[in-house]
């Protein structure tokens, strides 16, 4: 593998007005997190033939998902909650079709936010769509009035969060109304916040480098210790590929 590995990023979307074009967009705090920690960041378009993504896959060393508006229930056979805000289809299409296809290559990948959301679907899990609805007893997830609002976090000993966060109290930002439910099988979870909410997962074994946290690491309310995670996927991707990168053919 080349010294520094190929990070895709997939984008968000929105569509032209009559006095705006139509455009995909990716907040700095991804890429340059993903610089810091020494990858190389490949923002994805919205490509719509599988091909053409696995195209793009072949050479790619990882991705990373990005956070955004929500995912549609409804896509997945469930009631859309009136809270409920969706993302463009355009970027739903994409993103969906895209982790079907990281899962399937087991391509390292690191969900955050809703792209965390979206690897524990994939992968047969489910999801809160509203927590004050839901779980009327957790912790306040989202401020509206407050865009660095935080929580803590309880890590799991044993796990990635646990390296990078070891003893001591954290805390972490919170800016969302879904949450995981029913974990994927296959994953562990690593944090939770003091209510039970899930807050992290990794891969339960060591064949596969897939990680995801509900809390943002690349945004301006985080701390020194969250860019740490960003260092933790792009180390896994070395001791992957090693020195060499073979694509990864598509498959089951």
């Amino acid at each position: 593998m080349q010294s520094k590995p190929l990070i895709g990023l997939n984008a968000n979307y929105r569509p032209a007005t009559h006095d705006r074009p139509a455009f995909s967009f990716v907040g700095a705090g991804y890429y340059d997190s993903i610089i810091a920690a020494g990858g190389i960041p490949v923002v994805i378009p919205p490509v719509a033939e599988a091909a053409d993504m696995d195209a793009i896959l072949d050479r790619l060393h990882g991705i990373v998902f990005i956070g955004g508006p929500d995912l549609d229930p409804h896509r997945d056979g469930f009631m859309r909650h009136a809270s409920v805000r969706t993302m463009e289809p355009r970027r739903e299409d994409l993103d969906r079709q895209l982790m079907s296809l990281v899962v399937r290559r087991r391509l390292p990948v690191f969900g955050i936010g809703v792209g965390m959301q979206l690897l524990n679907i994939t992968m047969g899990g489910n999801l809160f769509f509203h927590i004050p609805a839901d779980v009327p007893t957790a912790l306040p997830h989202k401020d509206p009035l407050d865009a660095g609002h935080r929580h803590g976090l309880e890590v799991v000993p044993g796990t990635i969060m646990d390296r990078i966060y070891g003893d001591g109290e954290v805390r972490v930002n919170s800016m969302h109304h879904m949450a995981i439910d029913e974990l994927a099988p296959g994953f562990q979870v690593a944090a939770r916040a003091p209510d039970g909410m899930i807050e992290a997962v990794e891969w339960a074994s060591d064949d596969w480098v897939a990680i995801g946290t509900q809390f943002h690491p690349e945004a301006d309310s985080a701390s020194a210790l969250d860019q740490r995670i960003f260092e933790e996927f792009i180390e896994g991707i070395h001791a992957q590929y090693g020195v060499s990168r073979t694509p990864v053919a598509a498959g089951v």
